[in-house]
């Protein structure tokens, strides 16, 4: 099997593309891809300021590390969720590609704020650990955004989160939540920064590829508290259509674009805590509720490292 483009030998099939790639060239189609993707849905503009939600997985420290040789300088963030010997893992991979990058890297540790790790606080509060989780990192991350003055927050979602996400909402038809399946996602001036998605179109197994070829340092492991999460099921289900049908993910998810185009809605009846001014539908926020529950005050301190 030879590159398309130079005749050298491949190094990666891409069937939902046809073709295969040597591994220079792949680098460089992955990477025009995330390009083309930034461009074509107006995720970064050359004055913003973006900040890398980073977990020490392969996604988020490649987005990380294509944002960078971009040129948009970014910085990361990070929840470190106190799960033993896979946080500090996730931790130190972390900050190792923040020096790599010579970027920054806000850490926020639960245990510091709270006395317990995650799995404590989701028996507390009578919530799944990936809900309660969800539920602490959008708000650290966002308050990053604000205190720190990053007006965009990047996450590195890629193909296949988006369509087991996707296939999830539609399963059940979430519609609240379908307007979510966007790219980017708007923020509200001074409350909520903007979310964007550099890796929507990119496939889980392109982004391995990446990681492997680009000698990035990821952590391995899956969050022992996602090993049961219902996408993992979407995720085997997608893949066996993709097995049989090259491309199923990426049309799902394009098709998906298509439909929804000029009719993406923000959620109505927004109101903002009385404590922080996170959004809300109450009159406090789930992180500050959070706080009061545990009898602590609502300042989030960070480590910063790099």
């Amino acid at each position: 099997m030879k590159c398309r483009v130079c005749g050298q030998p491949a190094s990666i099939s891409l069937r939902a593309y046809n073709t295969a790639l040597c591994a220079d060239d792949f680098v460089f189609f992955l990477e025009r891809r995330v390009s083309d993707t930034i461009k074509k849905y107006h995720l970064i503009d050359k004055d913003d300021t973006p900040v890398v939600a980073v977990s020490g997985g392969k996604d988020s420290l490649s987005v990380w590390h294509i944002l960078n040789r971009q040129g948009h300088k970014a910085d990361g963030v990070y929840v470190d969720l106190g799960i033993g010997e896979y946080s500090r893992e996730s931790l130190e991979k972390i900050k190792k590609t923040a020096e790599t990058l010579q970027c920054k890297v806000f850490v926020f540790h639960i245990r510091n704020t709270f006395g317990r790790g995650i799995d404590e606080i989701a028996k507390a509060t009578r919530r799944v650990p990936c809900s309660a989780c969800g539920m602490i990192k959008r708000y650290v991350m966002n308050k990053v955004c604000i205190d720190k003055n990053y007006n965009v927050l990047i996450t590195g979602h890629n193909l296949d989160d988006e369509a087991a996400a996707l296939m999830g909402n539609l399963l059940y038809w979430k519609e609240e939540y379908l307007w979510k399946k966007s790219p980017l996602l708007e923020g509200h001036e001074g409350h909520l920064s903007r979310k964007v998605k550099p890796l929507f179109l990119c496939s889980e197994r392109e982004m391995a590829a990446y990681a492997l070829i680009s000698g990035i340092d990821y952590i391995y492991e899956e969050c022992p508290f996602s090993l049961h999460a219902k996408s993992l099921t979407y995720k085997r289900i997608l893949n066996s259509l993709e097995e049989n049908s090259p491309g199923t993910k990426l049309q799902f998810i394009k098709g998906y674009l298509k439909m929804i185009k000029g009719t993406e809605e923000a959620p109505k009846n927004i109101t903002y805590c009385s404590s922080c001014g996170y959004p809300c539908y109450g009159d406090k926020c789930n992180m500050c509720r959070l706080l009061d529950r545990f009898h602590i005050g609502n300042k989030i301190d960070f480590d910063v490292y790099g």
